[in-house]
């Protein structure tokens, strides 16, 4: 099978995962919480094609990142953006020119960093860097009743434990430290919950915490 039909095969292959994934994600929800919801499965499909040495794979996550606009929070620049997919895309194929064409149409897509978008303003994004077992947590007040959703995005292979607890403490949603890419979703009663990601891996990495 040459490069480029490998690059075909390959993107259908990602878009059949994605579609049943992002499949799932209901229409009538807040935009932000739907572009929490597509930045967790872009970062799944990443991790998908990474086991499988298929760029085209990180290109289709790429642009579903591409996609969806960010508040960024903090000093720090979220690590989780297309760019960066791009640029592991293009190192994976050895720079090979039917890859390097598909990744220059993505770099140049015209809708990338537009603030209008199904998605809204974007869901808010904040990046800690935490040490091996740290805990990291933090207040917010959420709309009585409406969707909230939130999810951590780690720059490496460390499981992450993603809680929310309502203002009295109790769970209303905990991951466990089982998944790189947790995702929590609850309709709060009150409107402050507590949300805390802990580094359930014994090196530090980066997190990127995302929430609507």
């Amino acid at each position: 099978m040459g490069v480029r039909a490998g690059l075909k095969a390959g993107f259908a292959a990602a878009l059949l995962w994605a579609a049943g994934v992002v499949g799932a994600i209901a229409q009538e929800e807040p935009g932000a919480a739907q572009g929490v919801a597509r930045l967790a499965t872009a970062a799944q499909l990443a991790d998908w094609g990474r086991e499988r040495d298929d760029p085209g794979a990180l290109i289709l996550a790429a642009r579903m990142v591409a996609e969806v606009p960010l508040q960024a929070q903090g000093d720090a620049a979220p690590f989780f953006t297309s760019d960066a997919l791009l640029d592991e895309a293009l190192a994976m194929s050895g720079d090979d020119p039917a890859y390097a064409a598909a990744i220059a149409v993505v770099r140049q897509d015209p809708t990338r960093g537009v603030v209008t978008s199904p998605y809204g303003r974007g869901p808010i994004a904040t990046v800690k860097t935490m040490r091996a077992r740290e805990a990291y947590g933090f207040d917010v007040i959420a709309r009585p009743n409406e969707i909230l959703r939130v999810a951590a995005i780690g720059d490496g292979d460390v499981p992450l434990d993603l809680s929310v607890r309502d203002s009295a403490g109790r769970v209303l949603c905990r991951s466990g430290v089982v998944d790189h890419y947790p995702v929590c979703t609850v309709r709060p009663r009150v409107g402050r919950v507590r949300i805390e990601v802990t580094n359930g891996g014994g090196v530090w990495s980066r997190v990127q915490i995302l929430s609507n």
